[in-house]
């Protein structure tokens, strides 16, 4: 039965080949869980994937794009307890699916959201709060060092500010553009990467957040103390950072590619959904966009005036 509001990506390409459209209704199979989903993530890989470029995620169309979620259990397959039903959650989906009413996943993939914790805020965090608390940790941000957070203004950055000022260090941000220079609440110092000489106003740094890529990412590696870690996660450039493990050993430098185990991931998630709820790890939601309006989100975002994280209201 047709009956459901969807997303479907039919062929890769711009954001018009998103178009929306019914889809049949998921049912949850044995140890799954029906979510009817309230908000849908978007990420800046989601926007690749659909453009038909390598990525993490591979899969040809017809699919409903979409991986992370967040909304109420209305139904639980076999071997699942019933009480989980009325349960509000935020899930991965696997990679597809999420740009729709209702998914049904695994119940061991879901997190109850916290008490005090909207569903808005918490599928904001799903993603960008695990990786921003597992960045944090596998650099060991220590009390007086000095970090420089790439993409300050978006999803993860926002959240790395946060996390590093949390952790006693002093943040410098640096952002794409002069209208994002205001957009970085809670950082000592606020540059502009598009600028020519942005480097010398930053001077030297004991950590960088690489998730620019490209000549960015090159660039904030030069400006690293010997002893320093240089997380490297994204490529919002367009390209990695042209940085070998030579490169790093000549300096002294440690890169750190790999945020741990599954299990791990899931404590960076639960630990960033339960500082949510404390107050202490606020994500900037800077867009919301209709779930019919998908194009619209993914074209936002390829543009690059987005700020913080955007999501599908469904």
């Amino acid at each position: 039965m047709w009956d459901m509001r969807a997303v479907w990506l039919r062929e890769f390409g711009g954001p018009e080949v998103l178009v929306p459209g019914d889809a049949p209704d998921p049912v949850p199979g044995p140890g799954q869980v029906l979510v009817e989903v309230a908000f849908a993530n978007i990420t800046f890989v989601e926007t690749q994937f659909r453009a038909g470029r390598p990525g993490p995620f591979r899969a040809e169309p017809p699919l409903i794009p979409g991986n992370g979620v967040g909304g109420v259990i209305s139904a639980v397959g076999d071997g699942v307890d019933t009480g989980l039903a009325g349960q509000r959650v935020v899930t991965s989906t696997g990679g597809s699916g999420g740009y729709a009413e209702r998914v049904a996943v695994d119940a061991a993939a879901v997190f109850p959201v916290p008490d005090g914790l909207g569903l808005d805020a918490a599928v904001a965090l799903l993603a960008d709060g695990r990786t921003a608390t597992g960045l944090i940790r596998a650099t060991r941000v220590r009390p007086g060092e000095r970090v420089l957070v790439e993409a300050a203004a978006g999803g993860v950055g926002s959240l790395l500010v946060q996390l590093a000022k949390a952790a006693g260090a002093s943040v410098v941000g640096a952002v794409g553009g002069q209208a994002k220079l205001a957009r970085v609440p809670g950082a000592d110092t606020v540059v502009d990467y598009l600028a020519p000489d942005w480097t010398s106003s930053v001077g030297e740094v004991d950590v960088v957040f690489d998730g620019v890529g490209g000549e960015i990412g090159t660039a904030a590696f030069g400006l690293l103390r010997p002893g320093g870690r240089m997380a490297v996660y994204g490529l919002a450039g367009g390209s990695w950072a042209e940085v070998s493990e030579e490169d790093a050993a000549a300096r002294g430098v440690t890169l750190v590619r790999s945020l741990g185990s599954p299990a791990d991931m899931r404590a960076f998630t639960e630990s960033a959904l339960a500082e949510g709820a404390a107050g202490r790890l606020v994500p900037v939601i800077g867009q919301r966009y209709p779930l019919e309006k998908a194009a619209d989100a993914h074209a936002a975002i390829e543009s690059r005036t987005t700020v913080g994280k955007t999501l599908l209201i469904v």
